[in-house]
């Protein structure tokens, strides 16, 4: 099983990889010995502060602006796999309170990101090898609220897009021999959360980050607990790697029993 998680001699672009799942993934790849990974964030400076030991190409930008990826089409050579999963968590409101700004701040980075990076990764992945051969596999993040109608309308919308534009590149991308899959995890414990109002309240409550983090987690899923970030990692590790081999356009529910 060891060598079917070894990423040796593999160049692996990961968006939103300066904090949260995206930085767990970069660290869980560069430790199954990834040789090179093309990092992509808006927060340049975290890229670097990774700390990895592989060789990065750190790239800053907004994964939404068409700008970034023309970069990255000319400056990366052929990709082996790709982790599309820089994402915010919007504006937080009810439909009938939320403006269009918002809405389009949303899709800019959840959509037009996502489409963004997945469609560079494929043209990228659709190259021959030097060997002729062309392979590779994709990761799509998701959520659980892309599947379940409790979350607001601008992200869980977003996601359930994404959600299915994974269904859709991996029908298109089978026949060149890449897979692509997506996660939806429910509540992971990231910084996407310290900026969120229950956070404060739970935080007010609770006493401590971590107290209130374990309380939302007993509070949110039957399973009483979030996901940490290196957990998701290591289930992106393994739709990118051999042992998914057969996989392809599915969809990794990792929400503890939440859509139950």
């Amino acid at each position: 099983m060891a060598g079917e998680l070894d990423f040796s001699g593999k160049t692996i672009l990961i968006t939103g990889a300066a904090s949260g799942i995206g930085a767990a993934t970069a660290r869980w790849l560069d430790a199954h010995g990834a040789a090179e990974l093309v990092l992509v964030d808006i927060d340049r400076p975290g890229l670097d502060a990774l700390g990895l030991g592989c060789r990065i190409r750190p790239f800053g930008g907004h994964v939404g602006d068409p700008a970034l990826w023309n970069l990255l089409s000319r400056e990366i050579g052929r990709l082996d796999h790709a982790v599309i999963n820089a994402g915010v968590a919007g504006a937080g409101k009810a439909i009938v309170d939320l403006d269009i700004t918002d809405w389009r701040a949303t899709m800019a980075v959840n959509l037009d990101g996502m489409f963004l990076g997945l469609r560079c990764a494929l043209r990228n992945m659709m190259r021959p090898a030097a060997d002729g051969a062309r392979s590779g596999s994709i990761v799509l993040m998701g959520s659980v609220s892309g599947l379940k109608g409790t979350a607001p309308v601008d992200y869980g919308a977003s996601k359930a897009a994404v959600l299915h534009m994974a269904r859709i590149a991996a029908h298109e991308a089978a026949p060149h021999g890449i897979r692509v899959n997506a996660i939806a995890p429910g509540a992971v414990d990231t910084p996407i959360w310290d900026a969120a109002g229950m956070m404060q309240q739970a935080i007010a409550q609770h006493g401590s980050r971590e107290a209130a983090i374990a309380e939302i987690g007993r509070a949110g899923s039957p399973l009483g607990r979030m996901a940490s970030a290196e957990e998701i990692a290591a289930q992106v590790g393994f739709l990118l790697s051999n042992l998914a081999a057969p996989i392809t356009g599915s969809v990794l529910v990792s929400d503890g029993g939440y859509s139950i």
